[in-house]
């Protein structure tokens, strides 16, 4: 009986053991979802940015006056209050 007791302790502290060290343990289960949230948030920035250059990318694919904005804005010329507006005289 002794001997059925021991096996079982030992095999208990064993697997307490591989429970809280060693590969899939808590501790590596938690830093592993640690990794995931951060590399979540770093996904979502870089598609807001995505977002943002697609965006600029089709407003300056659609004329001339978008560049022209972008070249004024770029240098000062249109402030944060202003719109641009470009007249094309025929």
């Amino acid at each position: 009986m002794k001997v059925l007791w021991s096996v079982m302790v030992i095999l208990i502290v064993l697997l307490q053991v591989r429970l809280w060290v060693g590969e899939g343990s808590y501790a590596q289960v938690w830093s592993l979802s640690e990794t995931i949230a951060e590399q979540r948030a770093e996904n979502a920035k870089l598609a807001a940015r995505n977002e943002r250059l697609y965006a600029e990318v089709r407003n300056l694919g659609s004329g001339q006056g978008a560049v022209e904005e972008r070249a004024r804005k770029n240098l000062g010329l249109i402030h944060r209050d202003e719109t641009f507006f470009l007249v094309v005289e025929p």
